[in-house]
């Protein structure tokens, strides 16, 4: 069990935790001149057979931002109040932060009171139950206390090794996650860091990566609550001795306070996040639309800005949806819990709970997208899922999903199977779409290409991306693939290359391009798969540029070609050639390929490489990922057989 003070300066809180466990947890040297705690301290005791950590964090109002990073994934909270001040002004904001990071356990040591009388004791005691009174530690026991003579302290143990005895950690579900308080470097040992594991395990010899920026590491050893282990687990507080891997480089510079070090399916930087927040009752104005504001997540700290989902200013007391426009990007999850300052960093305005790390910049305030936001807030996934299915024509990106519910692949995958949806995709393109929209859909596909073939009567049918445009920009490509997949199987529609029209339905060139399409053919063809430029036609033949792009345009609507780039255009037959080309790289490559992969198995130059490849991007053969493509698609799912 982790315990982190909270409480006003000089009340008391790093004497306290040397009375309770023996330690000094003011290890800087300006700590010990000035006799104040400015960052964090730690300690550990054996409680009656539990291990126990506490946190010491610092009062004063300067470093309120490593308080913040101290009481991040703690499970009970000990808030110090000196009997001689009372209850003063970071007494209340440590509780506000509390509350809003919703710590339910704890207890208040009354410290200091060999320095008071019985009858100031019992005031202060009356005025702590009613500070207490609202918030999530309403109820708490009062211990006074004396570190200094030792009255008191056997009892407030007691308590404590009571509460660590009956303690049920947390379940390990989750990627591995852990908010980096710490980063240092030992002859012989390398980098460690240090931090609260906020979910999932780690064992040694696991790869992680730092996030954000994403550098893979090896895990060489692990200390969870100071003591060595194989595996450290959500609810500990470890440190991870690392180690660079795969070829990336290491060192302490790269660390900082508020970094992640994570499972790889964890990583996934945010900079726009949807959250639910509570603006404090004791804000005297209502919190408006974009104000700046100091974001604490985890261990992190960043500026940003509060867009207000739900129309009107949020008032004092209340709660509502937001979205937080953060300067640079964080590890954040749903769940997770933050805290917001003003934008001076004077006081504590508000906080609340992450729903979605991954939201949206445009339409974030649309009806359709709130409403998926407080489908997120359901509290099971898979309630969350069928909500969101529910409200999602065009299917539901489950990549994303997986990553905001911090889900591994093994329990998205479970997850995936509870819940009733027809999968399309694959890969990191996997989508959600509820029968009743896909039903939908498919009856609606072929309506839209008669109406196709009643406003372009000299067109055979658009191809797939065209179609995406007329039917709903918001349907998710793997979603549509899908259903014209079913249609196609069915009959109820056809393919010519890459045109999609009803059956029956036919567009012939007129005469005159059928002529000039017969002069062009072989030279398409002789040209094998460095298809002719517009330039190299009109040599061939004699004719004008103009007059070649005209005709090739036209047999594009007719199924002849397909243009590629701006001064090209592909036979079908080419194009499934190349496209097979990308899928024999791909499996070469386990699964991704790069352009330079492609340009030595294809034998066509650079520039045209990239114009292929933008082109099967375009099309949703192929998906690009860094220096590397991936299959989106089979390739007679987007060229026909």
């Amino acid at each position: 069990m982790i315990i982190a003070t909270a409480g006003h300066v000089d009340h008391g809180k790093t004497t306290l935790i040397k009375a309770l466990t023996g330690a000094d947890t003011d290890r800087l040297p300006e700590e010990r001149r000035r006799g104040m705690s400015i960052d964090l301290g730690f300690a550990y005791v054996d409680m009656d057979g539990a291990r126990v950590g506490f946190i010491d964090v610092p009062g004063h109002e300067r470093f309120i931002r490593n308080m913040l990073a101290g009481v991040a994934g703690i499970d009970f909270a000990l808030l110090v109040i000196a009997a001689d001040d009372g209850v003063m002004a970071q007494t209340i904001e440590h509780l506000g932060i509390l509350d809003l990071l919703g710590i339910r356990q704890g207890a208040v040591a009354l410290t200091k009171i060999d320095r008071v009388d019985p009858a100031r004791i019992a005031g202060v005691t009356r005025e702590i139950t009613a500070l207490l009174h609202g918030s999530t530690l309403a109820g708490a026991p009062v211990f006074p206390v004396s570190a200094n003579i030792g009255d008191g302290i056997d009892a407030l143990r007691g308590h404590l090794a009571g509460v660590a005895t009956h303690f049920s950690p947390r379940e390990p579900e989750g990627n591995f996650r852990l908010a980096i308080d710490r980063c240092f470097s030992l002859r012989g040992f390398g980098l460690t860091v240090t931090g609260a594991v906020f979910s999932g395990t780690v064992e040694t010899g696991d790869a992680l990566l730092l996030s954000p920026s994403g550098i893979r590491v090896r895990v060489r050893g692990i200390h969870a609550n100071d003591q060595p282990v194989d595996q450290g687990a959500a609810g500990q507080r470890c440190a991870i001795n690392i180690a660079a891997a795969g070829g990336d480089t290491l060192n302490s510079e790269a660390i900082h306070r508020g970094h992640w070090l994570l499972a790889e399916e964890a990583h996934a930087p945010a900079k726009r996040i949807d959250a639910r927040i509570r603006l404090l009752a004791s804000e005297s104005a209502s919190l408006k639309h974009w104000l700046p504001v100091h974001v604490h997540i985890g261990a992190e700290h960043v500026l940003g800005r509060v867009a207000l989902l739900e129309g009107a200013p949020l008032a004092p007391g209340n709660d509502g949806l937001v979205q937080l426009v953060l300067d640079k990007p964080v590890g954040a999850v749903r769940g997770d819990r933050i805290i917001l300052r003003d934008a001076a960093a004077r006081r504590t305005i508000g906080g609340g709970r992450i729903i979605d790390p991954f939201a949206p910049g445009k339409g974030r305030a649309r009806p359709e997208r709130v409403a998926i936001v407080r489908a997120f807030e359901t509290p099971l996934a898979q309630d969350a899922l069928r909500e969101t299915l529910a409200l999602s024509p065009g299917g539901v990106d489950l990549e994303s999903f997986k990553r905001a519910f911090n889900l591994t692949p093994a329990e998205a995958d479970a997850l995936w199977r509870r819940v009733p949806m027809r999968l399309t995709g694959r890969g990191i393109e996997l989508t959600g779409v509820s029968e009743a929209h896909f039903s939908a859909l498919c009856t609606h596909i072929p309506d839209v290409l008669a109406e196709w073939r009643l406003q372009h009567p000299q067109s055979l049918g658009p191809n797939e991306l065209e179609l995406h445009h007329m039917i709903r920009p918001s349907i998710r490509p793997q979603s549509l693939r899908a259903a014209l997949k079913v249609l196609l199987s069915r009959g109820d529609i056809t393919r010519s290359g890459t045109l999609l029209h009803l059956p029956g339905h036919t567009v012939k060139p007129s005469a005159e391009d059928a002529r000039a399409w017969q002069r062009l053919s072989p030279i398409f063809d002789a040209a094998g798969l460095t298809q002719p430029r517009i330039r190299e036609l009109a040599e061939e033949t004699g004719k004008e540029p103009q007059f070649i792009e005209a005709l090739l345009s036209r047999l594009a609507r007719t199924g002849h070609v397909a243009r590629v780039s701006g001064n090209r255009f592909f036979t079908p037959r080419a194009l499934r050639e190349l496209a097979m080309i990308a899928a024999n790289a791909a499996t070469a490559g386990e699964g991704a390929f790069t352009a330079a992969e492609f340009r030595t198995g294809s034998g066509i130059g650079r520039n045209l490489t990239i114009e292929v490849l933008e082109y099967f991007d375009r099309a949703g053969l192929t998906r690009r990922i860094g220096a590397k493509r991936v299959m989106r698609a089979d390739i007679e799912d987007v060229f026909g057989a």
